[in-house]
């Protein structure tokens, strides 16, 4: 099985420039004038234009926002130094919204992209998950 994962973004030439700067991403394929597919992380990453005001679901009440807004569904990008990868995500235009936390099995900061999409930074200490699964 092969993953991928798929942002909706209101400006696509931004999103790009974000994510690249951010996450040092390249980019890959332009599908259309509405899909830019970026690689340099474990699966590709699809950035895809949808204007907010847009139905994600056809006959849905609910249509897209770009304002901040959860998510049970978030990306997770694990670095080798949080502290680095705080200020890169920062000078990109990430939205910090808590300190980098602490815990048995590393560090946690939270944040969200230009667009509304929440995302954390994670740094592993010793065996990361493994020191406190059972």
């Amino acid at each position: 099985m092969d993953m991928l994962v798929n942002i909706d973004v209101p400006d696509l030439p931004r999103a790009e420039a974000f994510y690249c700067n951010a996450f040092g991403l390249r980019p890959g394929r332009r599908i259309g004038g509405e899909v830019l597919e970026l690689l340099g992380g474990p699966v590709p990453i699809y950035l895809l234009q949808k204007a907010a005001g847009t139905s994600p679901v056809p006959g849905d009440t609910q249509v897209r926002s770009y304002s901040r807004h959860w998510c049970p569904v978030h990306v997770d990008i694990v670095v080798p130094d949080i502290n680095a990868a705080v200020r890169q995500a920062l000078t990109a235009g990430a939205l910090q919204e808590k300190p980098v936390q602490e815990a048995r099995w590393g560090k946690l900061a939270m944040f969200s992209d230009p667009f509304g999409n929440g995302f954390c930074l994670i740094e592993f200490v010793g065996r990361g998950y493994d020191e406190i699964a059972t």
